[in-house]
């Protein structure tokens, strides 16, 4: 059996959602044990998102492959005791309670380091710790909007979030990353360095391009829906069949070829409102309207043809429903065949392995499923 980069790592998830389970699902995925530990009344919230997945939730289905559940009531002193016993073998502690609920129970890298000194202790929050808002609730949404992305998206005079829970998907990568860097540390040295994460931290970094733009001239970008704000034409158009297509153009270069090659009007590259990239953006308004007519001439497969030709970028607006028919998305290797309780289902293989070495066959666990065989397994090593 071929080894994965992390056989040898367990890891102790006390998380719930989307953060701290995406995080530990990727460890599971190089090869991590991964021993998630649910409430006994119901588990991972997450679990009831919704009933898609052949009865399970979609978001459990994506964050959880290749994890063990064992139920534990931490308010109990026996599960609390069970609790340490997993902490004493483990590399990792990844939670994303509360701060309150952490410190607690006792359950800060401060309180756990002299107990478990080998420990890795990584906590994902809403806000850094010890900052002004380190108590605050945080949702993804209410990070989105906090941290300034909503004031870049959607279009000018109507903000929106992102339709995905990024500030959870970044928070989840930065622990993903910062455990390595940890375990790596801890290999060569012999210290646990605690990792602290939160998602308002993630998505200000995110954040950063347009936080440094607006900070130094000024002015900050407008949200533009598909456009961008410094460069013209970047986009979507409609074609003549009424299918969406994005282009983008980066040079003066690409600009009189598009005329010429794509929108058959080569005069437009000339038309003085046109002549640069800054000349463009100042004229938006009168150069979609030109695109738009030129675009609406043809259907979309020969708009398509003609941007390869000519060597302009472009992208389908892909809708949410052919996603996973898509071309790149097609070969066999892209997909994992994953055990539910609910049966077989098709999971994305991770974008990003070592010589792609993942683990093939983790399932997604039923409420509990591990319970009896992990504690059976801490007697037997007493």
């Amino acid at each position: 059996m071929t080894a994965l980069p992390l056989d040898g790592v367990t890891v102790v998830g006390l998380e719930q959602a989307v953060a701290a389970p995406f995080a530990t699902r990727q460890l599971a995925d190089l090869g991590a044990r991964v021993i998630k530990v649910e409430r006994p009344d119901g588990g991972d919230f997450a679990r009831g998102y919704d009933t898609v997945v052949g009865g399970e939730s979609s978001a459990f289905v994506w964050l959880n492959r290749g994890k063990e559940s064992v139920q534990l009531d931490l308010a109990d002193p026996d599960g609390f005791a069970t609790l340490h016993r997993l902490l004493a073998r483990a590399d990792v502690l990844v939670a994303n309670l509360s701060p309150a609920a952490l410190e607690r129970r006792g359950l800060t890298a401060a309180a756990l380091a002299p107990r478990h000194p080998h420990l890795i202790t990584c906590v994902i929050s809403g806000y850094p710790p010890g900052g002004p808002s380190a108590r605050k609730k945080a949702y993804d949404a209410l990070v989105q909007a906090e941290a300034g992305l909503m004031s870049l998206t959607g279009s000018a005079g109507a903000p929106a979030k992102v339709g995905i829970s990024i500030a959870d998907i970044a928070a989840g990568c930065y622990a993903y990353s910062g455990v390595l860097a940890a375990l790596r540390h801890r290999d060569r040295t012999g210290e646990a360095l605690p990792v602290d994460v939160s998602l308002f931290g993630a998505l200000t970094e995110w954040m950063a391009y347009p936080l440094y733009y607006t900070r130094h001239s000024g002015t900050a970008p407008e949200p533009m829906g598909t456009a961008h704000p410094t460069i013209a034409p970047y986009g979507a158009v409609t074609a003549a069949d009424g299918r969406s297509i994005m282009i983008a153009v980066q040079n003066e270069r690409e600009w009189t070829r598009l005329c010429a090659e794509v929108l058959d009007d080569p005069a437009l590259a000339a038309d003085p409102r046109f002549t640069s990239n800054s000349r463009r953006v100042a004229h938006r308004a009168e150069l979609d309207a030109a695109l738009a007519a030129a675009c609406a001439g043809h259907p979309a497969d020969v708009l398509i043809a003609r941007l390869d030709t000519a060597g302009i970028a472009w992208s389908r607006l892909t809708e949410l429903a052919d996603l996973a028919d898509h071309p790149e998305l097609a070969p066999d290797g892209r997909w994992l065949s994953t055990t539910t309780p609910a049966g077989e289902v098709r999971t994305l293989r991770p974008p990003a392995a070592p010589s792609d070495r993942v683990a093939t066959d983790g399932a997604v666990p039923a409420l509990g499923a591990h319970t009896a065989a992990v504690l059976a397994e801490l007697e037997e090593g007493q």
